[in-house]
C-alpha cells in the first residue's frame, strides 16, 4: 500500500469531486466532498462534543441508503447552516434521493470549533454553494484552507501554546486497483505525532519545547475552561471497493484508528471527533476485501493528518 494516487488526495477515487470555501480573514471556512452519483456511507463519532447533521440516517436499517455529500465545516454549530448551500447545489442539478416533489440531496455534515479565531463569523448556505462551484476532481488545496482554515492543535495550556491544525488529504492505490482517500480538518485538543516515531510534530509548546499535553493529562493538568468544546477532528474517507452502509460504517470506525495513531490525545471530552465513510461503488461486500480497506483508510488518515499540519 505505498502507492498513491496522482494527486495524493480524496480526489483520487473515481466517483468523487472536492472543494473548498475559505475566508482568511475570518479564520474559517467548509470544504465539501461530492459523490453525485450517490455513495453508500456510514459514519462513528467517537469525540464526546460533537456538532453533526444527519448521522442517524447512516444507521442500519434506515430507508435512505445513499448520500450525495458529505460537509467539514467551521463555524461550530452555526456552520451546520452551510450544509443548506450544499443540498441547493445538488437540488439544482438533480441530485438527489427521489421524492414525488422532486429530488432530496443527502448531505452529512459535522462541524469544528473555530469562532475564537478570527473574527467569529461561520459559514453560511453561501459558503456551501461556492464550496460546491469550486469542487474540483482534480488537486485539493491542502493547510490552512476550508474547513481547517480556523483549526488549532495543542490546547492543553490555552490558545498561546497552541499551533495551527489545518485541513490534509491523501490517497493510496492497492495493488488490485482500489483507490481509498481522505481528507480531515484537525483541530485537536491534543498534539499530532508522527505514528512511525510517536514524536510530536505539532501541538503545545512553550519557550521552543513541547509541553507533551497526553503527559501533562496523564499528571493530573486539567485542560483550561476555554477548551471546553473547542476542538475537534472530522474526516472522510471515500473507496470504490463495492460496500454497503454497514461495511462503510466498519470502515470508518477503522479510519478513527488514525486518530489514535496520530493524535494524543484524541476523542476527549472536549473534541467532537467524528469519521465518515464513502463507497463510490456501493453492493455487496467481500469481508476479506473490507479487511483491507479499512487497514487502508486508517494508513491513508493517519498520513492526511501529518499533511493537514505539514502543509
Amino acid at each position: 500500500m505505498t502507492a498513491t494516487g496522482p494527486h495524493d488526495d480524496i480526489t483520487d477515487v473515481p466517483g468523487i469531486r472536492a472543494g473548498h470555501w475559505t475566508d482568511a480573514t475570518a479564520q474559517t471556512g467548509c470544504t465539501v466532498v461530492l459523490a453525485e452519483g450517490g455513495a453508500a456511507a456510514g459514519v462513528d463519532v467517537r469525540g464526546a462534543a460533537p456538532g453533526t447533521r444527519e448521522t442517524e440516517l447512516l444507521g442500519p436499517g434506515r430507508l435512505v441508503d445513499r448520500v450525495h455529500a458529505i460537509l467539514l465545516t467551521g463555524g461550530s454549530a452555526f456552520g451546520l447552516a452551510a450544509a443548506d448551500g450544499v443540498m441547493a447545489y445538488l437540488r439544482d442539478r438533480g441530485v438527489g434521493f427521489a421524492t414525488a416533489a422532486g429530488p432530496v440531496p443527502i448531505v452529512p455534515a459535522a462541524v469544528l470549533y473555530d469562532l475564537a479565531v478570527g473574527a467569529p463569523l461561520y459559514p453560511d448556505a453561501r459558503a456551501g454553494r461556492a464550496a460546491c462551484e469550486a469542487a474540483t476532481d482534480g488537486p485539493l488545496a491542502q493547510g490552512r484552507v476550508g474547513a481547517g482554515t480556523g483549526a488549532t492543535v495543542g490546547k492543553i495550556a490555552g490558545a498561546a501554546s497552541a499551533m495551527p491544525g489545518g485541513l490534509g488529504s491523501a490517497s493510496v492505490r492497492l495493488p488490485d486497483g482500489t483507490t481509498v482517500g481522505a481528507v480531515v480538518a484537525v483541530n485537536a485538543l491534543g498534539d499530532v505525532c508522527d505514528p512511525r516515531t510517536g514524536a510530536i510534530v505539532a501541538g503545545a509548546r512553550r519557550g521552543g519545547a513541547w509541553l507533551d499535553t497526553f503527559a501533562l493529562l496523564s499528571a493530573g493538568a486539567a485542560p483550561p475552561s476555554e477548551a471546553r468544546g473547542a476542538n475537534t477532528t472530522i474526516a472522510a474517507v471515500a473507496a470504490d471497493a463495492p460496500l454497503d452502509g454497514s461495511a462503510a460504517h466498519r470502515v470508518a470506525q477503522n479510519a478513527h484508528d488514525a486518530l489514535a495513531r496520530a493524535i494524543r490525545p484524541c476523542h476527549t471530552p472536549f473534541d467532537g471527533d467524528t469519521v465518515f465513510a464513502l463507497s463510490t461503488v456501493p453492493g455487496p461486500t467481500d469481508p476479506r476485501a473490507l479487511a483491507i480497506v479499512c487497514a487502508a483508510a486508517e494508513a491513508v488518515l493517519a498520513r492526511a493528518i501529518l499533511k493537514a499540519v505539514g502543509a
